[in-house]
């Protein structure tokens, strides 16, 4: 993304010049947008596990810069011709288990025709801007290592 010439923007608090999971906008002084954007491949053979090892990694992104998730948009490529509508529901709905366990809204999504499934989701969130986490800072005060988890993975 190096090369794509962009509008300056003073509003982007944290862009794609970094190694952060997601970009964060500034709305208000109270509120930032957190947005990510992640798709995978199935880590798992049933199909239910990898949708919603998906989804926690969508969400993930969010969690990391300090931020709540809010809604979610799904995302998934499957060979039309040769994937029982079966597994993409049940892809689906092991994704939707993660989002409503995280109180994040589904607002819709889109597939996509391909050789092979892959599935994720875009997701929206919110964070106060003064309290953004980034891979850059991550080591202040501490170890880049340090983390916190606050809920329940997968």
């Amino acid at each position: 993304m190096s090369g794509l010439v962009r509008p300056e923007d003073t509003r982007l608090i944290v862009g794609p010049e970094t190694s952060d999971g997601g970009g964060v906008y500034y709305l208000t002084p109270e509120i930032a947008l957190v947005e990510s954007c992640d798709v995978i491949t199935p880590p798992a053979d049933d199909p239910r596990a990898f949708g919603r090892i998906a989804a926690v990694n969508a969400l993930s992104d969010i969690y990391a810069m300090g931020g709540t998730p809010l809604t979610a948009m799904n995302i998934a490529f499957f060979p039309a011709c040769s994937l029982e509508p079966a597994i993409l529901g049940e892809v689906l709905a092991g994704g939707q288990d993660a989002l409503n366990e995280a109180g994040c809204c589904l607002v819709g999504g889109h597939t996509v025709e391909d050789t092979e499934i892959k599935y994720g989701l875009s997701v929206t969130g919110t964070v106060h801007p003064a309290e953004v986490l980034r891979n850059s800072t991550a080591g202040a005060g501490g170890s880049p290592l340090d983390v916190a988890v606050e809920s329940q993975c997968g």
